[in-house]
């Protein structure tokens, strides 16, 4: 079964820790946004609705070079809890919107915090960075050849000074790189999405969609891309099979896609299924099944097509098939998926509306 609730930080315990960057060009109200969403995450959910609090699912920090108070964008204070380099890469870091004008260079004011990046990246954190803040990720390097995305004001300016970056200048979230540990959200108030994202990713999605309710946010508007494989992103070292992988997020819908897979990697499908398997203790069909439910979770929630089409969409021939695979993996119909999830989606949207 597809447990979309199952934790999975980076060292497999909860809480999950969680580094928000601060500079001196950060943005303080998308700082202490992130850090607010996170310490509330399995928490006030409980608090509001029974008056009891539940326990933190995530330990955040803000963190900076010195660790000592510093005055950030608009003049404001803040008080970081550490300097990273005291610390332990933690299972992500997040860097809000950096307050900078979109041709102004980083350079060299910047080294610590692309190396203590790189480290936390090579160490196996996820690195995520909202609005602007995806500069200093292409900055540290870790962007190359990768598809990112940012705010639409600096997009020339990104896609001139990093020229190997892929950039998808109307994406509002991307996931790049080996087991998508690198995390870009886009506009100004993306810090919400990428939140809501990394809750959903490193907790589990109730505690996403609780955050939703509690905080307004219409979240998860971005269409499919966002949280497509979050079930199916196993991280291996086997450079082969996470060729297969990133293949198979591009190609899920295609025919035979584990004869396409063994075909890409070289060797023989049964040599190929068993490679596959021990590095990610799926088989590839499995692995392509778990892309496929957890792609039509997001159209169940997000659009209204029918079942059928949606079968279509991914790839497979027969609806039937398909609405019992979904049965089976997440206990639910896809028409009961939708109802439940879908209805919580308008819900939001009411809410959220009535609150302007």
């Amino acid at each position: 079964m597809v447990d979309s609730a199952t934790p999975s930080p980076r060292n497999g315990t909860l809480p999950v820790s969680v580094h928000v960057l601060v500079t001196h060009e950060v943005t303080a109200s998308v700082a202490l946004g992130l850090l607010d969403l996170f310490h509330s995450a399995g928490r006030d959910w409980g608090l509001i609705v029974s008056g009891q609090p539940g326990e933190p699912l995530m330990k955040p920090l803000l963190v900076s070079a010195s660790g000592q108070p510093l005055a950030v964008a608009n003049g404001v204070r803040l008080c970081p809890d550490a300097r990273f380099a005291d610390l332990a890469p933690p299972d992500a870091v997040c860097i809000p919107e950096l307050f900078v004008a979109p041709g102004e260079p980083l350079d060299a004011r910047y080294d610590a915090e692309c190396a203590w990046l790189r480290h936390c990246h090579e160490a196996g954190s996820l690195v995520s960075a909202a609005c602007s803040g995806g500069l200093l990720m292409a900055q540290a390097g870790l962007l190359d050849g990768l598809d990112a995305t940012t705010h639409w004001a600096y997009c020339d300016a990104l896609a001139e000074r990093f020229p190997r970056v892929r950039l998808q200048r109307q994406r509002s979230l991307v996931a790049s790189g080996q087991g998508q540990r690198l995390v870009m959200a886009g506009g100004g108030t993306s810090w919400q999405d990428l939140g809501l994202y990394l809750v959903a990713r490193l907790v589990g999605v109730d505690a996403a969609m609780q955050l939703a309710r509690l905080y307004l946010i219409d979240w998860h508007h971005a269409g499919q891309q966002p949280y497509a494989r979050l079930a199916a992103s196993r991280q291996t070292d086997d450079a082969l099979v996470t060729q297969a992988q990133v293949w198979a997020a591009r190609h899920y819908a295609q025919a035979n896609p584990v004869r396409a897979m063994a075909e890409i990697s070289g060797l023989s499908e049964r040599a190929f299924v068993r490679r596959f398997r021990q590095a990610t203790g799926l088989s590839p069909l499995a692995y392509v099944q778990h892309i496929r439910i957890e792609e039509a979770k997001q159209l169940l929630e997000s659009t209204a097509m029918p079942v059928d089409a949606i079968a279509e969409t991914l790839g497979y021939e027969d609806a039937s098939f398909f609405s019992r695979l979904f049965k089976r993996e997440v206990r639910l119909t896809p028409a009961a998926y939708r109802r439940k999830f879908g209805g919580l989606r308008e819900v939001l949207r009411l809410a959220h509306a009535q609150a302007g």
